[in-house]
């Protein structure tokens, strides 16, 4: 029963986080859409949206990671054998991955505070296409655990269609970008 539990928590905090990391690479977004505006709605903007990753990333995002995070490693402690199994190992792979784009993102929040209001160096299309990482990361962890043993047995059907995910969402994000481009 302790195990379900710390399983459910596990759940919840994971959605937690990444609703957090969804929303705070979409401020990163929205502050560099601010480029084009007046200098004082730009002003204005950016203060707010650097205000809100900051808040964003303390209040809601790291929280829910450590919880998170915790909930994890208690559960491998509570069934040890999950260490045994490939498609855990497999997880554990892709967090390392959520790890290194966990450490981007505090990164960028950490200069948006910097910049004090001036521009974000960071391209506008390579913050909406680092804007669907987590999206990526989330599919692989989730149907990993999912199907378990058959994420190992059906490894190229499953890879065959994430790179056809991954193309249609970059190729997306690139049409959309293009299109927002061409209204200005």
């Amino acid at each position: 029963m302790l195990y379900t539990i710390i399983k459910a928590l596990h759940i919840i905090f994971m959605v937690s986080y990444f609703a957090g990391i969804f929303y705070l690479v979409r401020l990163f977004v929205y502050y560099k859409d601010t480029d084009e505006f007046a200098p004082d709605k730009k002003k204005i903007l950016r203060e707010q949206y650097a205000f809100m990753a900051k808040r964003l990333w303390n209040i809601i995002t790291v929280p829910a990671g450590v919880i998170m995070t915790v909930c994890g490693i208690t559960m491998i402690f509570l069934n040890v054998n999950l260490m045994k199994t490939p498609w855990f190992h497999l997880k554990l792979t892709f967090l390392i991955g959520l790890g290194i784009y966990h450490f981007w993102c505090w990164k960028k929040v950490k200069e948006l505070n910097r910049l004090q209001g001036e521009t974000l160096p960071t391209a506008n299309l390579k913050l909406r296409q680092s804007n669907e990482i987590a999206t990526f990361i989330l599919f692989l962890v989730v149907f990993t655990v999912i199907l378990k043993s058959s994420v190992i047995e059906y490894w190229w059907q499953l890879l065959s269609g994430f790179v056809v995910l991954v193309l249609l969402i970059g190729s997306t994000v690139k049409l959309v970008n293009k299109n927002k481009n061409k209204k200005k």
